[in-house]
C-alpha cells in the first residue's frame, strides 16, 4: 500500500473523541428532571400509585393539601396522579413525533443533497411550499383532513417538523461532501453509497441528534397545544394538554387545575433544551 493510500485510510478512520467535562448546575438539574420524567413515563405507579381516572365527587376542587399535593379537579381526581401518568402520553407523543419528523427529514435531505441538481431543485421547491405554512398550522391542516386523535396529532406534529430537519440535513450533506475524509474514501475506491452510509451520514447526523433533543420539547408543546384545542388527546385522558383544556374553565376558582400541567410542560421543554445545548457544547469542544 502506498503512502497516499495509508494516509487516506487513516483519514477515513479518524474520529473525534469526547473530552470529559464537568457538569454544570443547570445540566445536573436537567439530568435529574429527565430521569424523573423517564421513570414517570415507564413506571408511573412507582411515583403515583393511584388511578388517574378514579373520581371522588366529594373531594372536587380541593386545593393543594397534604392529601392531594397538586389539588383535585372538578371530578375529584388527584391532579398529581394525573400529571405523573400524563408524562407517558406527552413523552411518547413528543419522541414519536420527533422520530417521524427526523426520519422524513433525513430521507428528503439525503435525496436533495445526493441525487443531483434536478432532484435537489424539486425537493427544495416542496420544502419551500411547506415552509410557507407555520408548523402548527400545517399540523392543524393535517388533523382537519384526517380527524383528531392522539395518533393523528403525533403524525401531524412530526410532519410539521420534517421540513426543518430536511433543510438542515441537506446543508450538512453538501458541506460534508467536500471534506477531506470523503476525498480520502474516494481515493480508496469506495463506492458512492458506501461513502454516503459509512462516512457522510454519520458525520451529518450528529448535529441532528442535538436538534432532535431540542425538538422533543417543541413537539411536546405542540402536541399539548393540539390537545388543548381539542384536537389531540380528549378528556378524561391524563394528558397535559387535555388537562390544561379542562382546567381553563375554572382558572379563576381552581388555578391548580391548569398550573401544574402547564408547569410540567414548561419543565419538560426546558429540560430538553438544556440537555440538547449541553450535548451540542460537548460535541463542539470534543
Amino acid at each position: 500500500m502506498s503512502d497516499l493510500e495509508v494516509q487516506a485510510e487513516l483519514a477515513v478512520r479518524s474520529s473525534q473523541s469526547f473530552r470529559p467535562r464537568r457538569l454544570g448546575v443547570a445540566e445536573g438539574v436537567a439530568g435529574l428532571l429527565a430521569l424523573l420524567l423517564l421513570i414517570a413515563a415507564v413506571a408511573p405507579q412507582f411515583l403515583a400509585p393511584g388511578d388517574p381516572l378514579v373520581i371522588d365527587p366529594l373531594a372536587a376542587f380541593s386545593p393543594p393539601t397534604f392529601a392531594h399535593g397538586f389539588g383535585t379537579d372538578e371530578s375529584g381526581r388527584d391532579i398529581y396522579t394525573r400529571v405523573v401518568h400524563g408524562t407517558q402520553y406527552s413523552l411518547v407523543i413528543g419522541i414519536a413525533a420527533t422520530a417521524i419528523g427526523l426520519g422524513l427529514g433525513v430521507m428528503l435531505g439525503t435525496l436533495a443533497g445526493m441525487l443531483g441538481p434536478i432532484v435537489d431543485f424539486t425537493v427544495n421547491r416542496v420544502l419551500e411550499v411547506l415552509f410557507a405554512f407555520p408548523g402548527l398550522l400545517l399540523a392543524l391542516l393535517f388533523i382537519l383532513v384526517f380527524g383528531p386523535g392522539v395518533a393523528t396529532a403525533t403524525i401531524a406534529v412530526g410532519l410539521s417538523t420534517a421540513p426543518g430537519y430536511a433543510r438542515i440535513i441537506r446543508a450538512q450533506l453538501i458541506a460534508v461532501r467536500g471534506a477531506a475524509f470523503v476525498e480520502a474514501a474516494t481515493v480508496l475506491g469506495r463506492t458512492r453509497w458506501q461513502i454516503l452510509v459509512r462516512h457522510i451520514l454519520p458525520n451529518t447526523l450528529a448535529p441532528l441528534f442535538v436538534l432532535a433533543t431540542l425538538g422533543v420539547g417543541q413537539a411536546i408543546v405542540w402536541a399539548a397545544t393540539l390537545s388543548y384545542l381539542g384536537l389531540g388527546a380528549e378528556p378524561p385522558t391524563a394528558e397535559w394538554g387535555a388537562m390544561l383544556s379542562a382546567g381553563r374553565t375554572y382558572i379563576t376558582s381552581a388555578w391548580w387545575m391548569s398550573f401544574f400541567p402547564g408547569l410540567f410542560i414548561v419543565l419538560t421543554a426546558v429540560t430538553a433544551t438544556v440537555l440538547g445545548r449541553s450535548i451540542d457544547r460537548r460535541m463542539r469542544h470534543a
